[in-house]
């Protein structure tokens, strides 16, 4: 197995170019990775992708149906290409929008044809979509920090999140200082406002 792309030490402070929370699910959200290692190939294949693509992930949980990550977009460079007429440079936002829907493009791309050949099912429809949300108040990045690393728990999963083995909470407390993880999970969950309709756990 190649080395896991374990990313850097968290900063919790927003990204310049921005920070977004993402949220993407199957289609129907059926229960496509519904085994470990599904889980595990599609963790890696998001943390790959947002390394090869410059985006410096915080926070991250996949499920059998659905996925959340926190992440800051590639800083946009300090000063504009003499070679482009300012009128058609894209703003900030544009490059994060444009990027991001390359990255996980690929990513589904990937994790469908994989999945599709392991279930003998090639013209089968993975992915439905995702959808971002540009963080730009402090407060709301803290707190969708703590939403997605305790993402396990509010879908009863787990009673503890560090538990939970396909999600970014036990990296979180073994590389932030104690008093980033407390300040952090002091954030109340119910009272943070994210569509959140999956139920990833598996039918009996």
């Amino acid at each position: 197995m190649p080395e896991f792309p374990w990313p850097h030490a968290p900063t919790h402070q927003l990204a310049e170019g921005g920070t977004f929370f993402v949220t993407a699910s199957t289609y129907g959200k059926e229960h496509y990775f519904g085994e470990r290692i599904r889980l595990e190939v599609l963790e890696r294949g998001l943390l790959t992708v947002a390394r090869d693509f410059n985006w410096r992930v915080e926070a991250w949980a996949v499920f059998s149906n659905h996925y959340h990550f926190v992440a800051h977009s590639p800083e946009p460079p300090q000063s504009p290409d003499p070679a482009q007429s300012p009128d058609l440079a894209p703003t900030p936002e544009e490059r994060n929008a444009k990027s991001l829907s390359q990255m996980l493009g690929i990513l589904h791309t990937k994790t469908a044809r994989w999945l599709n050949r392991r279930d003998r099912t090639p013209r089968r429809k993975v992915w439905y979509n995702f959808r971002e949300s540009r963080l730009t108040f402090q407060r709301s990045y803290l707190a969708r920090l703590h939403y997605t690393h305790a993402n396990a728990v509010k879908h009863r999963l787990v009673p503890v999140a560090n538990q939970y083995p396909w999600c970014s909470a036990a990296w979180f407390e073994r590389v932030a200082s104690p008093a980033m993880v407390a300040s952090i999970y002091r954030f109340k969950l119910d009272r943070i406002d994210v569509p959140d309709d999956f139920d990833p756990r598996l039918p009996d």
